[in-house]
């Protein structure tokens, strides 16, 4: 047996809501106490994966693919994706409903996710408006309204965003536009959003058995998503009934050949408008 394989495998993870069903055999038995003696799981958000798996603190990690151009030297494991193929509602553009795209003088961006920043820089190519300033910010719609003319959420807090609409209309009495980034992608260009993939180092062994345990896992999630839905129902604010239409209708898991032409097609555009450098993406096997 290979050498590294004597040593647990380090996992670059996150706690949001939409990696939670390819996460399911890593936090609940049969499979975890098996699995936890191969890998450990370490928790962050999506660009500190990158950052773990660019400085070799991390063997394997669920990277933003924007990532994949600025590290060229990451393999991706076959098999996962988080992607949506249409509206996903945790990638929001909020803008203000009097400013039209063209004219916005600055956008805060959630800093959490390089390639939802990578994806939005490319539409303002798009919508006219290619040298808006990015401002980076935590992510606080108020706080950020405050700060720019439109901001831009992902994950949990869009998700809790989009739920509060009504309520901060009532409070503020602002009219508000909310743009689902990856249906006006979809929109655009046709190709589904692709936001991340499981990706590993050089020096990690990219075996059949480590692709297998991920896509067992995120099968055994897709399973489970009653129980997953009564999981995160208690840690977010939001419905069981939002909670199960993200995980079963907005995200796509499967990293299928759609989603690798998506990812040809954000790359190509990156390079065109100088948002990444130019990036071949490798040829992804379909069969693990």
């Amino acid at each position: 047996m290979n050498s590294t394989l004597h040593r647990r495998l380090r996992v670059a993870a996150i706690r949001f809501l939409n990696p939670a069903p390819l996460m399911w055999d890593f936090e609940h038995p049969p499979l975890n106490a098996e699995l936890a003696q191969r890998y450990d799981i370490q928790w962050m958000l999506p660009a500190q994966c990158a950052d773990e798996l660019a400085n070799g603190t991390a063997d394997i990690g669920l990277v933003p693919i924007a990532a994949l151009a600025t590290t060229p030297s990451l393999r991706i494991l076959p098999g996962c994706t988080i992607a949506s193929k249409d509206k996903v509602r945790s990638l929001l553009l909020v803008r203000r409903a009097t400013q039209p795209l063209a004219d916005l003088r600055s956008v805060a961006a959630d800093t959490a996710s390089r390639t939802t920043i990578a994806y939005s820089r490319i539409l303002f190519h798009k919508w006219r408006n290619p040298d808006v300033p990015f401002l980076p910010m935590t992510a606080d719609l108020d706080a950020m309204l405050d700060r720019a003319d439109a901001a831009i959420l992902i994950g949990d807090p869009a998700l809790m965003a989009l739920e509060e609409r009504a309520n901060r209309f009532e409070r503020t009495g602002e009219e508000l536009v909310y743009h689902d980034l990856a249906h006006e992608w979809k929109n655009l260009t046709g190709l589904p959003f692709v936001s991340a993939v499981w990706a590993t180092t050089p020096g990690s062994p990219l075996s059949e058995r480590v692709a297998e345990d991920f896509i067992h896992s995120r099968d055994h999630g897709l399973e489970n998503i009653d129980a997953l839905v009564k999981q995160w129902s208690s840690q977010l604010p939001l419905s069981e009934g939002t909670i199960r239409t993200y995980l079963t209708t907005n995200i796509h898991y499967v990293l299928d050949e759609e989603c690798i032409e998506g990812m040809r097609g954000f790359f190509r555009m990156a390079a065109e408008t100088c948002v990444l450098p130019g990036y071949d993406l490798p040829a992804i096997s379909l069969n693990v």
